[in-house]
C-alpha cells in the first residue's frame, strides 16, 4: 500500500509540474501558483464542510500552516533558479529534497533493509540522471545553486510537515485545506507586492479564462499528491514513501516526451530505467 500510494504521489506531482510548466509559458508563475491553489482551496473547503472536518481541528494544524508557509517560498525559489538555469542542473539538484524526509525517518528510528537501502540509492540516482544533468557547458551561477538548495530544503520540509498534520483521512482534508489557505495568503501577498513594484500579474492580452480547467487540474493534482504522500508515509516507512514519491521528475520528463515530442537524451533514458529498477527493489524489499 505504501508503494502504491507513493507512486501515485509521483504520478500526480509529475503531471502537476508538467501542467504548471506549460501554463507558465503563457501566464506569470506567481499567478499560476495563486489561482491554482485558490481553486484547490475552494474545493477542499467544500469537502471539509461536507465531511465535518472542522471537528478534527487541533494543534496538529500548525504543521499544515507551516507547510503552507514553506511551500510557496520553495516554489518561487525553484522558479527563480530555473530562470537563472541551466534547467539540466537545477532540476536534478532539486531532488535533494528527498534527504529531509528520509533523514527524519532515520532519526525516528526507521532502518531500511539491505534491499530497500539499495533501492533508495538506485532510485535517487535514477531521478537525478532522468533530469538530464548538464555536466558540460556554461558555468552555473552561484545564486542559481543557492536558490535550488533552498527550494530542495523547502520541498523536503513540506514532505515532513504534511505527514504530521493529521491522524486520519477526515483530518487530512482539513490539514490540506489549511495548507492551501496559507499558500494562497502567502502567494497572494507576494503577487500583490510584485504588481505594486511593476511586475505582471496577468498576460499582456488579459487573464486567459480558457486556461481555468488546466489551472484547476494543476492545483487539484498537487493537493491530491500531498494527500496520497501523507497516507503513504502513515502506512509504511517514511524512507520508502519519500523516495518513491520523489520519482515525479521522471513522470514530468516522460510527459514532455509523450505530449510535446521532446527527445530524451541518453542520460535521461538511463536515469528513468534506474528509477524504475530502484522502485522495484523498494517494492519487493
Amino acid at each position: 500500500m505504501t508503494a502504491l500510494l507513493a507512486l501515485t504521489t509521483s504520478l500526480l506531482w509529475g503531471l502537476a509540474d508538467f501542467g504548471g510548466g506549460l501554463l507558465t509559458r503563457r501566464v506569470p508563475a506567481l499567478t499560476v501558483v495563486v489561482v491554482s491553489q485558490s481553486i484547490a482551496a475552494a474545493i477542499l473547503g467544500a469537502i471539509v464542510v461536507a465531511t465535518g472536518g472542522w471537528g478534527e481541528a487541533g494543534p496538529r494544524l500548525w504543521f499544515a500552516c507551516a507547510a503552507g508557509l514553506v511551500g510557496p517560498v520553495a516554489l518561487l525559489s525553484f522558479y527563480q533558479a530555473l530562470a537563472l538555469g541551466p534547467m539540466g542542473v537545477v532540476s536534478p539538484l532539486a531532488t535533494l529534497s528527498v534527504a529531509v524526509p528520509v533523514g527524519v525517518g532515520l532519526v525516528l528510528g526507521e532502518r531500511p533493509g539491505l534491499l530497500q537501502a539499495a533501492g533508495i540509492a538506485v532510485a535517487v540516482a535514477g531521478v537525478v540522471l532522468a533530469g538530464g544533468p548538464q555536466l558540460r557547458g556554461a558555468p552555473v551561477q552561484r545564486r542559481a545553486v543557492l536558490l535550488t538548495l533552498v527550494a530542495a530544503l523547502g520541498f523536503g520540509t513540506v514532505f515532513a510537515l504534511i505527514t504530521e498534520a493529521s491522524t486520519d483521512v477526515t483530518g487530512l482534508f482539513l490539514a490540506l485545506f489549511v495548507q492551501r489557505l496559507t499558500n494562497v495568503a502567502v502567494g497572494g501577498t507576494v503577487l500583490a507586492a510584485s504588481v505594486r513594484r511593476g511586475g505582471r500579474g496577468r498576460p499582456v492580452g488579459g487573464f486567459p479564462w480558457a486556461a481555468l480547467p488546466a489551472l484547476a487540474f494543476v492545483g487539484l493534482a498537487d493537493v491530491a499528491a500531498n494527500g496520497t504522500y501523507a497516507l503513504a508515509a502513515r502506512h509504511g516507512p517514511v524512507t520508502v514513501a519519500a523516495v518513491l514519491a520523489s520519482l515525479y521528475p521522471v513522470v514530468t520528463t516522460l510527459a514532455a516526451r509523450g505530449f510535446l515530442s521532446e527527445r530524451l537524451r541518453t542520460i535521461q533514458t538511463a536515469g528513468a530505467t534506474l528509477a524504475l529498477l530502484g522502485t522495484l527493489l523498494l517494492a519487493t524489499g
